[in-house]
């Protein structure tokens, strides 16, 4: 396309915005609102994801090695361990570092324990890792078949119920989301699609004369570009501001934990990318779905 033609087609779409004011602050609107509430829901998922993410990356599978076992024996059996598919790492964590764990871990009253430095009673164990937190469950099973494998931990109620509702939360924010993004389409072409409708003879003569349809579409695409754009920046504003908020007030108080959220900065620029993209095809979508019909004389 000429500049000269995509500069007459942008000067006909601010024409048409200003033209059709309450139309345009109907569809600026409609955007609006639905951005405000997919940007939250995206912004709570995503550090949602975040939080389960770590708490997936801190979960390990405990083999606790029978006393029986020589060193040679430990050896072999780390091999084997080494050798699943589905694993990582595998540290090993003497008894002493066990024993020394477990009174700190009690604080004051795991001095008690410091009667069993002498004759220390628990296990060598080794610490595994899998790539993927979700096969934690599956490779605790082949350890617990294996030769003096004395004991298999992993948290097991605990484990399955977090992935559990992770995976439920994900799936319900993923489907939230969708659904949010789809009614939006809905109404922002349904509001243009009135504003169309009273254009509705402009665009028949257009087609009378030999105008063909990409010329008629590219005003009514670039309407929709900026009804889209237009309705992202409110939604920014704001989540960028709560957010602002949310990060200085939660962030200190999880400061020393596990746990984290996503920081402010880099995070709000990508929601505002999002949003912006978002607006932007929900609007062009709307516009191209409500002019199409109008195309045919």
């Amino acid at each position: 396309m000429k500049a000269r033609t995509l500069r007459r087609h942008m000067k006909e779409s601010m024409k048409n915005l200003g033209r059709n004011g309450w139309m345009t602050f109907a569809s600026v609107s409609a955007v609006t609102v639905t951005l405000i509430l997919v940007g939250v829901f995206f912004v709570i998922m995503m550090n949602l994801n975040q939080v389960a993410t770590t708490i997936e990356e801190d979960v390990e599978i405990r083999v606790h090695i029978d006393l029986a076992a020589t060193e040679e024996d430990q050896k072999v059996m780390k091999e084997k361990i080494e050798k699943l598919a589905r694993v990582e790492s595998v540290e090993f964590s003497p008894k002493e570092a066990e024993l020394d764990g477990l009174i700190d871990s009690l604080g004051e009253e795991g001095e008690a324990f410091k009667l069993f430095e002498q004759d220390n009673p628990l296990n060598d164990v080794f610490i595994v890792k899998t790539k993927n937190p979700q096969d934690t469950m599956t490779v605790a099973k082949e350890i617990e078949k294996m030769e003096y494998a004395s004991k298999v931990k992993y948290g097991q109620d605990m484990v399955e119920n977090l992935f559990d509702f992770i995976n439920v939360s994900r799936n319900v924010g993923i489907v939230l989301i969708i659904g949010l993004l789809f009614t939006a389409m809905f109404l922002i072409s349904n509001t243009i699609k009135i504003t169309i409708i009273a254009r509705k003879r402009e665009i028949e003569i257009m087609r009378l004369v030999g105008a063909t349809n990409s010329f008629i579409r590219w005003p009514f695409f670039l309407e929709g570009l900026m009804l889209g754009v237009l309705g992202a920046i409110i939604p920014i504003v704001l989540i960028s501001f709560l957010y602002h908020y949310a990060y200085g007030y939660i962030a200190p108080r999880l400061e020393g934990h596990f746990i984290q959220i996503l920081e402010f900065n880099p995070f709000i620029y990508q929601v505002a990318a999002v949003l912006i993209l978002l607006g932007a095809l929900i609007g062009v979508w709307g516009s191209l779905m409500s002019v199409r019909k109008f195309l045919k004389v």
